[in-house]
């Protein structure tokens, strides 16, 4: 008789408790079954089901999911820690109900509907070493998720935990400092200084979809553009990690600029309806709050890799000589505001009389070349 092959699959395991359960239980238990049950109902469970995770199992104060995608597993954490600690505010501290959640990614075996292994122990290890109201995760989640989210994690080192024969690497993932203002900088932290060199940020398009599983697709095209911008070297592109700080806000973009210390930002957004996808995207000059360049794309989603492959390279190639353009002009009106007449007839810049306001024409590459500081590919050297 052959024997029944074990099924497995790799997966992301979120395990969660309640940080001094029996404490609260010994205080007040029917009081604290309630809070709990409600929490359950009103945070935990749809989180999770929000996030495409699935309950394993519940067992008194302990909770066990797994995900498909470890992205979604930390997003969902973040956000039940993020939805507790709001809840809490007000609440005295030997009442309040706090998670300690621990996040793994490994090889399970699946029997029936329940999962057993090592990565399951590993995230349930990982979940002791949390802090009350804190998310702790293994060595190979935080290398999966550290430039998908906009969080940050602290190592915790090598620790020996029980059952487990090798050390785990732990990390904690940081959640305070952006809890209440996770799109912008801290209440202490300085806006970054305006460089000399254009500077673009490219945040993540909005999904208007309605579709939560359209995200993986905007997001994969937002980091597509980030990328291939970067390949150019006159310009300066604002990292994923700090762009993706605004997912899903509503920002002003002035407050951007001071924040990140950029000119530019491109935005966009998705729409998707059966196999039809429209992209819009949009370029503005965040001084004036113009749009320099904007273009809609609709497209079939035969092949999801082709279609970001081929706007991410539409986008990048209208992107780039617009940023000229208006570096261009942006310089050409600043040597008119000196008073400098740009002459491309004469070869020279000269000084206008103060009566003069016509608008000046763009001057010859040479002199321009010879003034100073930065590049561009098409008009050499410009007064930043």
């Amino acid at each position: 008789m052959a024997e029944e092959r074990v099924e497995r699959r790799l997966t992301a395991i979120l395990a969660a408790d309640v940080a001094g359960y029996s404490r609260l239980m010994g205080a007040d238990e029917e009081g604290t079954l309630a809070a709990l049950k409600t929490l359950r109902r009103e945070v935990a469970d749809p989180k999770i089901k929000e996030h495409r995770g699935r309950i394993v199992n519940t067992t008194g104060d302990g909770l066990l999911s797994e995900f498909a995608s470890v992205v979604d597993a930390v997003r969902c954490a973040v956000e039940v820690q993020r939805e507790m600690a709001a809840r809490n505010t007000g609440v005295q501290p030997e009442r309040r109900i706090d998670f300690r959640i621990g996040i793994n990614l490994g090889d399970i075996i699946l029997d029936e509907n329940d999962i057993f292994g090592d990565g399951v122990n590993i995230a349930a290890r990982l979940e002791a070493l949390a802090e009350p109201g804190g998310i702790c995760v293994s060595r190979v989640v935080r290398d999966q998720v550290r430039d998908k989210l906009a969080i940050s994690f602290e190592d915790m080192g090598e620790q020996q935990v029980k059952n487990i024969t090798r050390a785990v690497r732990a990390y904690r993932a940081l959640l305070a400092e952006r809890t209440d203002r996770p799109s912008t900088l801290s209440e202490t932290a300085a806006p970054r200084t305006l460089s000399d060199r254009p500077s673009i940020a490219v945040l993540p398009f909005n999904n208007v979809s309605g579709d939560p599983e359209q995200e993986y697709f905007v997001d994969g095209i937002t980091e597509d553009i980030i990328t291939a911008l970067s390949k150019w070297r006159w310009f300066l592109v604002i990292a994923r990690n700090s762009a993706f700080a605004y997912k899903g806000k509503s920002v002003d973009l002035k407050e951007v600029g001071r924040d990140l210390g950029v000119r530019y930002v491109l935005e966009g957004s998705m729409r998707r309806a059966e196999q039809r996808v429209r992209i819009s995207s949009r370029l503005i000059d965040i001084a004036t709050g113009t749009h320099l360049w904007a273009e809609r794309y609709d497209r079939d989603l035969t092949d999801i890799f082709a279609v970001q492959d081929d706007i991410t390279s539409r986008v990048v190639a209208a992107i780039e000589p617009a940023l000229s353009r208006a570096e261009i002009q942006r310089v050409i009106a600043k040597l008119w505001a000196r008073g400098i007449i740009v002459s491309a007839g004469s070869g020279m810049c000269t000084r206008a009389p103060a009566a003069m306001a016509r608008q000046p024409t763009v001057c010859s590459n040479e002199h321009l070349r010879s003034i100073r500081t930065w590049r561009t590919p098409t008009l050499g050297s410009l007064v930043p």
